[in-house]
């Protein structure tokens, strides 16, 4: 017999962008609401999507391992100053003028869309940040492999993402998916 985990429910709804997006403010303020769903199909498909971003966040195999960047350059490259441009996360670009694009660099990881590069946990553009805390050290082959593991938990999460709200949408979306009927239900 299958156990079904809230957890993972719980988890899975906080990454929707449509409850991201209906609850913006009380997130930023407070604790909103965490909407419940009598509609067991639902539920367990919401169930199954936030074990897999648990699973992803953990950084836990087999998904993970499927890397999609590459890494070009040294073996043990310095943290310069982090950038992207071309698809690609660049460890030592070129200093711009403000406002200008990141130019090429001749170190990085290449295979990154935009999408992942911007995406934020927080007020935190991820891929930026794990770089910018390192500036000034040499990567080690584990810290490269455990940054493409990054890129790839990341990437995952934004389709995971898009498939939370397609399976809310199917099942009436917002808020329509989790109202029982009662009256007085939002």
């Amino acid at each position: 017999m299958k156990m079904y985990k809230v957890e993972y429910y719980i988890y899975c709804i906080l990454y929707s962008p449509g409850y991201r997006s209906r609850y913006a403010e009380f997130l930023k303020i407070d604790f909103p609401r965490l909407p419940l769903t009598g509609n067991l199909e639902l539920f367990r498909s919401l169930e199954s999507l936030g074990h897999e971003l648990v699973c992803l966040h953990l950084l836990e195999p087999p998904k993970i391992m499927q890397l999609i960047s590459g890494y070009k350059g040294p073996k043990s490259p310095d943290v310069k100053r982090v950038g992207w441009s071309d698809n690609t996360i660049w460890i030592d670009a070129p200093v711009t003028k403000k406002c200008q694009p990141t130019m090429l660099g001749t170190v990085g990881f290449h295979g990154v869309s935009e999408d992942v590069w911007n995406f934020r946990i927080g007020g935190y553009q991820v891929c930026e940040k794990w770089l910018k805390d390192r500036k000034g050290r040499t990567l080690s082959d584990d810290d490269i492999a455990h940054y493409q593991k990054i890129i790839v938990a990341i990437s995952e999460t934004i389709r995971i993402m898009k498939e939370i709200d397609e399976v809310i949408d199917k099942h009436g979306g917002w808020p329509g998916a989790f109202q029982s009927g009662k009256k007085g239900d939002e």
